[in-house]
């Protein structure tokens, strides 16, 4: 299976998952939900402390995943470096290998499990791609003459159904400005309101992944739509949810959801983000069930 960059660059829909670094050294779960995804994925994006929980730095779950054969996405936040540790950590992820980065901003961390921690954000998100791309030319942030260049591929995040329309598209506008080479949305719901979204943005010809947060409940949903900014479940989906018999039952309509959801916007957009939070292990048969193996 061709790289993120080059399946991008050839017009193939690709499909990306996302795995977290666990909570611990023991990396076994996370060779075991990867080992799941060769050949099925263009690439695997590996979170940075996501929910402002501690966990192994994405750098070292990443040379695992390179080594399985995967291309992984380096998930970079600025919450917690300032602008030389980001750069470091830069250098020392190309020199392994790694080539695709996804800057974001990072969540608070009174949401986490080290409130008392203090964040940094040095830099916003769109920085990071300005940042990516000094070094591409052979320069670190400051302006100085790096010893080689990168070839790095920065990504960024986009919110189709944010509240404010036009904030969003401004933001959009500058990452892509400061060079974003492709975007992952967060979580798409609504087929129409996502189209609406991608012509609104048509003139950046930009590269954009719709985000499939895999539902596992009602209740899910409902926190979503109260306490996640940009995210729209449907009512019908919900009732949909809410029918379900059990639990394992309330998960399968949600896996279902998930592989409609990829079908209607395929013709839409240049692939999908899959997002299975404590069902990672059910990705591959999302990704048949899309008709997407």
């Amino acid at each position: 299976m061709q790289r993120l960059q080059e399946a991008l660059e050839a017009g193939e829909f690709v499909v990306t998952a996302e795995l977290e670094p666990p909570k611990g050294p023991d990396v076994t779960p996370l060779l075991n939900q990867a080992k799941a995804l060769v050949g099925l994925v263009h690439g695997v994006n590996v979170t940075d402390n996501q929910t402002a929980v501690m966990r192994m730095c994405p750098l070292a779950a990443c040379r695992f995943l390179l080594d399985l054969g995967l291309d992984p996405i380096m998930q970079v936040t600025v919450r917690d470096r300032n602008r030389m540790a980001l750069q470091s950590d830069l250098l020392g992820a190309h020199a392994l290998g790694v080539r695709n980065v996804l800057t974001l901003t990072g969540d608070p961390m009174q949401v986490g499990d080290h409130q008392e921690a203090k964040p940094v954000y040095d830099l916003q998100s769109a920085q990071i791609l300005e940042m990516i791309e000094a070094l591409n030319q052979g320069r670190d942030f400051s302006g100085n003459e790096i010893r080689g260049k990168t070839r790095f591929w920065g990504g960024a995040a986009a919110s189709p159904d944010a509240s404010d329309q036009a904030v969003e598209l401004s933001k959009f506008e500058k990452k892509a400005q400061s060079g974003a080479r492709f975007f992952q949305t967060q979580g798409v719901y609504n087929p129409d309101s996502f189209e609406q979204f991608l012509s609104s943005i048509k003139k950046f010809q930009a590269r954009v992944l719709g985000g499939i947060i895999v539902l596992k409940s009602a209740r899910m949903a409902e926190y979503m739509n109260e306490k996640i900014p940009g995210i729209n479940v449907p009512e019908p989906l919900i009732e949909e949810l809410r029918a379900a018999a059990n639990p394992e039952a309330a998960m399968e309509v949600g896996i279902d959801i998930a592989a409609r959801t990829i079908r209607a916007i395929q013709g839409l957009c240049a692939g999908v983000h899959i997002m299975a939070v404590g069902m990672r292990d059910r990705v591959p048969e999302i990704i048949r069930r899309a008709g997407l193996a």
